[in-house]
């Protein structure tokens, strides 16, 4: 398990649908507007479908947490793809294997 800094409240952001040109950088627009940092970005194609996951620093983010998830979920809708924000805890505890 990583440690996290401290100060630092992690989410995990995740985007699927289909592939198209501009959603890491929608994405990442609405993030860095509302001040949350990206740690890591993984993103590939799996069985014909886009599939991003980002590990994201909100401490200094000047949003609540169910504010940014529903600005990330509503830049998904516009870009075509779903994008799901969770607590990283909670993101880890429901992926467990």
């Amino acid at each position: 398990m990583k440690k996290t800094m401290v100060g630092e409240e992690r989410i995990i952001v995740t985007a699927l649908g289909q592939d198209r040109v501009g959603i890491v950088a929608g994405i990442s627009a609405v993030l860095a507007e509302h001040n949350a940092n990206i740690i890591e970005l993984t993103s590939s194609e799996m069985g014909g479908s886009f599939v991003m996951v980002m590990l994201i620093d909100i401490s200094k983010a000047n949003l609540k947490m169910a504010d940014l998830q529903n600005v990330l979920k509503q830049k998904g809708e516009e870009l075509g793809v779903q994008v799901i924000a969770q607590h990283e805890d909670v993101f880890r505890y429901m992926h467990r294997i």
